[in-house]
């Protein structure tokens, strides 16, 4: 007799779920990018927030849709292949490991950059590493303990953030007086153009990222076609209120787009609003949000790659493997943790040139699934309405191409150069497109767990 193909275990609630995709997107990042978000948006950053938040809202929706009809791991890809078309799903697949490949490394990267600016004696490398060794061996050990790091290292970055509000709306209050505190400009200047608001909508987009990621963890969720639509819209939603209502104290206490460090804006508005001990607070806060975002972003790319692996899109042997032991696709974890050393030698700005261009493409064509499935079972008899099938996906597929539009140049450049290079993969992998790309039994992968 043999033995019995290990499993995903499905132990993930909701609270487990919401925890996870909130860790990831890092509450705190809305101040580690307030710089560069309040200079690209000329002094709107929270309009920014606003606006990228609708098509968050109308996205998470259809990711919500999606995981409901199929909940396995794979998000986007495995959406986009199961409503449109395998080849297109490889495509999407293929654009968001860009994101989901080079976001650890990016969050590792600042932690480490937070970290050597407090300890300046100490090479950057040192604390990449660590990163990498710690959060790796916590992800292979399982997606439970993981969890529970979250719980216990998601309470303090909360608090921070609710602290510098209420220092940044006490020092407006100071300076001024409490009717300060309602003011228009954050959300509209008069004279800034709302091009440049949606241009840093598009910046604003990255500390979003991860509510869609949880929708890798279907297979490790308890009830997932109930709990993971649920989920998914509170990230979103709470993750939103976060970023608009920090970014929008945070302008007020400093309206001005000029900083000493555009990349440290938030550590020159903290010493300002709350003094040199709330700086070093803070300074802790940014460090352990970047740590329990890298733990959620390494478990999301391990999973992506292993329903990738199962489908036998990518090697099934190694790829697809999950150990025994721990339930875990090991390999995956560490190829993702190998992979984030490159922050040692590359720079944010390049890191994050490929990320939000993988992620738009990723929403777009999630909106487009729920289309694409309302058109191929329109006539099975449920009822099915127009309105949110079709008319709010498509908003959503709208406003994210808007966004892909308003990303720089050599995001776009970088990110169709990725693209072609997986149409040539394609192509060697389908012979020359005549066969099919490999497929998963859909049955079995939803009765996983």
């Amino acid at each position: 007799m043999t033995a019995a193909q290990p499993k995903l275990d499905r132990s993930l609630g909701l609270g487990a779920v919401v925890l996870f995709g909130l860790a990831y997107m890092a509450p705190m990042i809305v101040f580690g990018t307030f710089g560069v978000l309040a200079d690209k948006s000329e002094g709107t950053a929270a309009g920014s927030y606003l606006a990228a938040l609708a098509a968050i809202l109308l996205t998470a929706y259809s990711y919500g849709r999606m995981t409901s009809i199929h909940p396995v791991s794979g998000s986007a890809y495995s959406y986009t292949r199961r409503s449109i078309d395998p080849h297109v799903g490889f495509l999407v697949g293929w654009a968001v490991l860009l994101d989901y490949f080079f976001l650890p490394m990016v969050i590792w990267l600042i932690g480490a950059a937070y970290l050597g600016a407090a300890l300046p004696g100490i090479p950057s490398w040192i604390w990449i590493i660590a990163f990498v060794v710690l959060t790796s061996a916590i992800n292979i050990i399982g997606i439970h303990f993981a969890s529970r790091v979250n719980f216990i290292l998601m309470v303090a970055p909360f608090l921070i953030v609710a602290a510098f509000m209420a220092l940044a709306a006490h020092y407006v209050v100071e300076i001024s007086d409490a009717g300060s505190l309602l003011s228009a400009d954050p959300f509209f200047k008069p004279g800034v153009p709302f091009s440049a608001t949606l241009a840093g909508a598009a910046l604003a987009v990255y500390s979003f990222l991860g509510f869609d990621a949880v929708s890798t963890l279907a297979e490790e969720t308890i009830e997932p076609r109930k709990t993971m639509p649920r989920a998914i819209f509170l990230i979103a939603l709470i993750g939103g209120g976060v970023f608009i209502g920090a970014s929008y104290v945070t302008e007020l206490a400093h309206p001005s787009t000029q900083f000493q460090n555009e990349d440290a804006a938030a550590f020159e508005i903290a010493r300002k609003v709350g003094g040199d001990i709330f700086v070093t607070v803070f300074l802790i806060g940014m460090v352990v949000t970047q740590f329990t975002a890298g733990l959620s972003a390494q478990a999301s790319v391990g999973r992506l790659l292993y329903a990738m692996g199962r489908d036998r899109v990518l090697p099934h042997r190694v790829f697809g493997y999950l150990n025994p032991r721990f339930k875990t696709p090991v390999f995956n974890i560490v190829m993702a943790g190998l992979f984030g050393l490159l922050a040692i030698v590359l720079d944010e700005a390049t890191s994050t040139s490929f990320i939000n261009f993988g992620a738009f493409t990723a929403f777009t064509f999630v909106n487009l699934s729920v289309i694409a499935h309302y058109l191929r079972h329109r006539h099975d008899g449920e009822r099915r309405g127009l309105l949110l099938w079709v008319v709010v996906p498509g908003l959503g597929a709208i406003l994210d191409l808007g966004l892909l539009a308003s990303l720089d140049k050599d995001a776009q450049i970088l990110g169709v150069i990725w693209l072609a290079i997986g149409v040539g993969y394609l192509t060697y992998l389908t012979k020359g497109y005549k066969v099919p790309p490999p497929d998963l039994d859909i049955e079995e992968a939803e009765g996983a767990g």
